[in-house]
């Protein structure tokens, strides 16, 4: 059995780099690069995992078509354990096109598809409690799962022993909290972007959005901030740790890699300090290569990294 089980959407990623305009209607324009990855929280997360040597579960659905078997083939290849991602014979594999502008800065069309279809009927209980965690990676854009579903095996997951944490994606149907509600009372670790945990409390300011959320059950909240790092805050502490400044590629995937970081500062036992500068530095890295996981390195390199610009502190953490 895994010891992390990252459950939610998989994605066939396509890019193109760089686009900073849209091309007039009817015309053609050209780009440096272009390509097809895997994307999706559940995958990005757990093969950004795999790479630092994380026992992972992958867990979901595609369609069976070609994207849905590049998917699956590619997280398979990668390491992870597939047995949880099921095939839809009517529905397709969820894509995403990521437009990437000069500056690595993305903008995404996305359809959903079989993503929506993931139901807690379909899903190997077993394989998810008897990990040490379970990640629901890509809350508000699963139809089927989102809300009590969701909250159902969260739940199941809590009552086996299991450390639960969950991610957001942001929510074109503007139901944020409506949906996210009945969850969060199951959620040891909530990892949200700083724009959406804005949506989901109605509030602006890091400290007050966490409190929203602790107030509603959640055990710990990081909140994702981009350059601004990142804002750490459970029932007795409050840590504000800043971002580590790299040379941007391309943003695809960093916070995905952030939720990794963080999964495996769990699995280490470390503190909440080392945790958060640890995940900081699995995001940086991340978007240093294009794709969702190219820039991210295994656990010695990323312990390298932090050497590099925090010193010979983590030296120590390299076991």
């Amino acid at each position: 059995m895994s010891d992390v089980v990252c459950l939610g959407i998989l994605v066939a990623d396509v890019w193109g780099k760089p686009i900073d305009e849209w091309p007039e209607k009817g015309r053609l324009s050209l780009v440096e690069s272009m390509g097809i990855g895997v994307g999706g929280c559940a995958a990005n997360s757990g093969l950004s995992l795999v790479k630092m040597g994380v026992d992972v579960a992958v867990m979901g659905k595609v369609g069976r078509d070609g994207f849905g078997s590049f998917v699956a083939s590619e997280i398979e290849a990668a390491g992870a354990d597939v047995s949880g991602i099921g095939f839809d014979d009517e529905v397709g594999t969820s894509a995403t096109m990521v437009m990437i502008d000069s500056g690595g800065e993305r903008t995404f069309i996305h359809c959903i598809g079989a993503n929506a279809t993931v139901r807690p009927g379909e899903l190997d209980m077993d394989l998810i409690r008897s990990a040490k965690i379970f990640d629901f990676a890509g809350a508000l854009v699963m139809p089927g799962f989102d809300g009590e579903p969701a909250a159902s095996v969260l739940a199941a997951a809590q009552d086996a022993g299991v450390v639960t944490c969950m991610d957001t994606v942001w929510d074109a149907t503007g139901r944020w909290l409506e949906l996210l509600a009945p969850c969060l009372a199951h959620v040891d670790y909530f990892l949200p972007s700083m724009s959406e945990a804005v949506e989901i409390t109605g509030e602006t300011e890091p400290g007050r959005v966490a409190q929203v959320l602790l107030d509603r059950g959640v055990g710990t909240v990081a909140l994702k901030m981009g350059e601004e790092g990142c804002y750490v805050r459970s029932v007795d502490r409050e840590l504000r740790i800043p971002a580590y400044l790299v040379e941007a590629v391309d943003g695809t995937g960093s916070g995905d890699a952030f939720v990794a970081g963080f999964i495996q500062g769990l699995l280490k036992g470390w503190d909440l300090e080392d945790t958060a500068h640890f995940a900081g530095a699995v995001g940086a890295l991340c978007v240093t290569g294009i794709g969702t996981t190219a820039g991210v390195r295994d656990f010695a390199g990323t312990i390298d990294f932090l050497v590099e610009r925090d010193g010979d502190r983590w030296l120590v953490m390299n076991s």
